[in-house]
């Protein structure tokens, strides 16, 4: 599924257009974000793709959704 990252402050938040959904990230597998899982607000763990060097904020990306369908 398709994903915006952004930075809020010192805060990451990410954008799921087809749902509409926007919420803070709440925990990282990796600083750099990049290769690793993240953990959504609302419960969700998005798996982000590996890329180097780490591009710059906001960027949208294809995640995909650990634990069931998108």
């Amino acid at each position: 599924m398709k994903v915006m990252i952004r930075r809020v402050g010192d805060a990451l938040s990410a954008y799921v257009p087809k749902k509409d959904l926007e919420e803070s990230v709440v925990e990282v597998e990796r600083e750099s974000l990049w290769g690793g899982w993240i953990k959504l607000k609302n419960g969700w763990i998005l798996e982000l793709p590996a890329m180097d060097p780490a591009p710059k904020l906001p960027i949208t990306v294809n995640a995909r959704k650990r634990g069931g369908e998108e």
